[in-house]
């Protein structure tokens, strides 16, 4: 293949970032007509959390909300069975997504409803995932909604961190069960929404108790009050426990939500409570509870200092390779310094080590690998990755206005 020339690769850079604005601009207008984003989380898998989201999706709508259910659990969506909606999403000639209309409340997008054949694997990588999700919040026309659901997959990978930088404005419910291995992640996925600024709307306790059907006396399969328990040591609103509920594992078998379900018995009136709790918290402006620990408040306070990593002046991708670091002293919404200086030898742990002593509170990368990632967030520094090749200025300033668009993170490793 010829060389292309450097008038070429603009060309391809600038519509590229084009391309890149009008979507960001088309996923800021469909999220300004959705009043509450809730994404339904959980520390690992088997907790139920799919069918959490299911249940306060549809009792939302029940009571007459205007709800979205978006699924991106790319790798194993299951709203689609739990609903029993079958058959592929219609797409507009101007490539507008139209959602699964459940019933006159409810809509329903999912990746499972995007592929012809449901048993082929999805194999992406970081990238790929982010871009998918992208697409769904800018091109499904979700209309005017009161709620948008999302299910996303267990744990605290690509997939809620996508929604973390797309969604500013997302809320985290975080379903857990009562047994301490389920504990022990729920509390990780409670650190990584501080790290990451996502308030937390509550933790529910799914799986606890179960009624037994002849005597009616309570039987703990996996204990109780261990969700309310960690909600009070981690400072986050418990939303309430639900029992099991033995006729929902056929009705979610059938694709029946609520089949059987008695609506004076324990399960119902659990979920009711819970639902009851979901609207007061979402109304409430910002809950106390939900505040992030100290060092990310101090980090987000009226001094600050950002570190971005430059190459020719601008914001480089290489993060540990740069060349230069701009250290900016802020106050309050104004910059008060800038200096530029040299990073010592890229060694594992070395700059993390480096800017941290520094005082550095925030960075603003363009990719950064994992375990950089982690490192930072040991320290209570806070890293934003998927950053736009700016000068440091205008990227601090964007970020202080509240203004800067990210992409993916173009690390992956």
């Amino acid at each position: 293949m010829g060389k292309r020339s450097s008038g070429e690769s603009r060309t391809c850079s600038c519509d590229h970032k084009e391309k890149m604005s009008a979507e960001d601009q088309l996923i800021h207008k469909r999220l300004s007509n959705i009043k509450h984003k809730i994404m339904v989380m959980s520390g690992k898998g088997g907790v139920g959390k799919s069918s959490i989201a299911v249940y306060v999706a549809l009792s939302l709508a029940n009571r007459g909300k205007k709800v979205g259910l978006l699924d991106i659990d790319l790798h194993g969506p299951s709203i689609p069975h739990l609903l029993g909606i079958r058959g592929l999403l219609n797409i507009t000639p101007d490539r507008q997504i139209l959602p699964h209309s459940y019933n006159k409340n409810l809509k329903v997008v999912s990746i499972e409803c995007m592929m012809q054949d449901t048993d082929t694997a999805v194999i992406w990588r970081g990238p790929l995932k982010h871009g998918a999700i992208k697409q769904f919040i800018a091109e499904v026309d979700w209309g005017s909604l009161d709620y948008l659901i999302v299910d996303s997959p267990p744990g605290t990978g690509d997939e809620p961190l996508s929604i973390a930088q797309i969604i500013k404005d997302a809320r985290a419910l975080i379903v857990t069960t009562p047994q301490e291995v389920s504990l022990a992640d729920v509390r990780k996925s409670i650190n990584f929404c501080r790290h990451v600024g996502m308030p937390i709307l509550g933790l529910i306790e799914n799986m606890s108790g179960l009624e037994c059907p002849h005597c009616h006396k309570e039987i703990d399969i996996f204990r109780t009050g261990g969700g309310e328990r960690t909600a009070k040591e981690m400072n986050v609103t418990f939303l309430g426990r639900l029992p099991f509920e033995l006729s929902l594992v056929e009705a979610g078998d059938l694709g029946k939500p609520f089949a059987n379900v008695k609506p004076d018995g324990p399960f119902a009136k659990a979920l009711n409570e819970i639902i009851n709790n979901v609207e007061m918290q979402c109304e409430a402006q910002v809950p106390a509870d939900t505040a992030p620990p100290k060092e990310v408040q101090m980090a987000e306070g009226s001094k600050m200092k950002i570190a971005v990593p430059l190459a020719e002046g601008k914001l480089t991708n290489h993060f540990g390779h740069c060349e230069q670091f701009a250290i900016i002293d802020v106050d309050g919404d104004k910059i008060n310094n800038k200096e530029l200086v040299t990073p010592p030898p890229h060694e594992p742990g070395v700059i993390p080590r480096w800017l941290g002593e520094m005082g550095v509170n925030l960075i603003i990368a363009g990719g950064m690998g994992q375990r950089a990632i982690s490192l930072f967030q040991e320290r209570g520094v806070r890293v934003i990755t998927g950053a736009p090749n700016l000068e440091p200025e205008e990227l601090v300033q964007q970020y202080l206005k509240g203004t800067l668009q990210t992409g993916p993170n173009v690390c992956d490793h």
